[in-house]
């Protein structure tokens, strides 16, 4: 089990590193990493028997679900300058 989230989560990666022609394509790829993430917490933290640990994978999918809005907001904000969702359309360091 754990060998096949540590494979989805390098091959979300790796979607993120390599597709990177939309911005829609990158923010699933995000999301996918997100929901891998979590899985492995509930997998894995009953395992250790710890109780100061049983509110991160609650903490983990709010700030899954805090990256997603900002992500969607970004990606309607650039749809209605740029009029598509091209990264090559970003300038991050134009002000």
């Amino acid at each position: 089990m754990n060998q096949l989230l540590y494979t989805t989560f390098s091959l979300t990666m790796l979607g993120t590193l390599i597709n990177r022609t939309h911005f829609l394509t990158t923010l699933l790829c995000i999301e996918g990493m997100m929901v891998t993430l979590f899985v492995m917490m509930t997998t894995i933290l009953p395992s250790t028997n710890m109780t100061s640990t049983t509110s991160m994978p609650i903490i983990l999918i709010t700030l899954g679900a805090c990256e997603a809005s900002t992500g969607l907001a970004l990606l309607v904000t650039t749809t209605n300058t740029h009029t598509n969702d091209h990264m090559k359309n970003f300038k991050l360091l134009k002000c």
